[in-house]
């Protein structure tokens, strides 16, 4: 296994965030020109770093936010296995009262550590857990030493649990913004953690910053 260092970051703002309408692993939105700004800022801060491999969910969103990346004709693969969380029929609808309770309710059962507790029709923590559990595998096993991860909010909490070898009921303890960039080392075949949801490229000449709805 040999010793890495990955890069992973959130997906840039699509107009379903800034409405705050549900997306999920099953709408398959494009950025919006906030989105693209946030991109190309991660793109110029980064740009530098010797990245071996880009890899993103299949979803478009995380495809666009790195395609600043791809122009350098940087290798791209696409992993669903880090798609957003499933999360059923409330998936393309804004958040109402009712939709609101029911996701309080299920991530209130993961907190109790009931993993299969799901939206309607959506995805539990469980099969969230076992999907993102292939990726962080396939990860242990590659041999290049710098690579760039593109994924989703949801999906990236479960993933640092399953990186940190937590209980899904840690999942809220970490926070994402859009573009929001986790720096992870495997060393020896573990993971450690070294930067947390970081968005200074985000900082503009005037001092202000992005911040998007989530």
């Amino acid at each position: 296994m040999a010793d890495k260092t990955i890069y992973i970051l959130r997906h840039g703002q699509t107009d379903y965030n800034l409405r705050g309408i549900v997306q999920g692993g099953g709408v398959d939105t494009s950025l919006n020109a906030t989105g693209e700004a946030q991109a190309q800022a991660f793109y110029d801060k980064y740009q530098h770093l010797p990245f071996a491999k880009v890899l993103t969910s299949g979803l478009k969103r995380t495809h666009e936010t790195v395609a600043p990346f791809l122009l350098q004709n940087l290798d791209w693969e696409q992993h669903p296995e880090i798609n957003e969380m499933g999360w059923g029929d409330h998936e393309g609808k804004a958040t109402t009262s009712l939709s609101k309770g029911e996701y309080d309710s299920v991530t209130q059962a993961w907190l109790q550590g009931d993993y299969h507790a799901a939206m309607p029709n959506g995805e539990s923590a469980w099969e969230l857990q076992q999907r993102l559990e292939v990726f962080v595998n396939h990860l242990r096993q590659r041999t290049e030493e710098l690579l760039l991860v593109c994924s989703h909010g949801r999906a990236m909490r479960g993933l640092m649990c399953v990186l940190k070898e937590e209980p899904l009921k840690y999942m809220n303890n970490y926070s994402h913004s859009n573009t929001g960039l986790w720096i992870v080392k495997q060393q020896g075949g573990r993971f450690h953690l070294m930067l947390e949801n970081d968005t200074s490229h985000l900082l503009v000449k005037e001092g202000q910053q992005w911040r998007s709805k989530r």
